[in-house]
């Protein structure tokens, strides 16, 4: 149910009420008495979308989400054996500098 805002065209009396869409318009004004409400235009209330389902992501086709998966599969070997590599490269500069620390000792 919206919120109106209402407004008395004698005393200048600015309101809101709760109410539903079908009920009709308040003419009556609580502060003054007189039938001299007018309803206002409101801007409204922005829409909030709550839950999945908004996301243009959320329906990609199976065949895409094949596809990303591949490349996500490949793309984490590939940073496998770079840290391997990796691995491999510093083990060898400890040896070789264990290798002259014995020497110069």
């Amino acid at each position: 149910m919206p919120t109106y805002d209402y407004q008395c065209g004698k005393c200048g009396h600015k309101f809101e009420k709760f109410q539903s869409m079908t009920a009709p318009a308040l003419r009556k004004c609580p502060k003054c008495g007189k039938s001299s409400l007018k309803r206002l235009m409101g801007t409204g209330a922005g829409v909030i979308f709550k839950g999945s389902g908004f996301y243009q992501t959320d329906y990609r086709s199976d065949s895409y989400k094949q596809a990303v998966k591949k490349e996500s599969d490949t793309g984490s070997k590939k940073e496998e054996k770079k840290d391997s590599k990796t691995e491999t490269k510093t083990e060898t500069k400890k040896t070789t500098s264990e290798k002259t620390d014995k020497k110069t000792a």
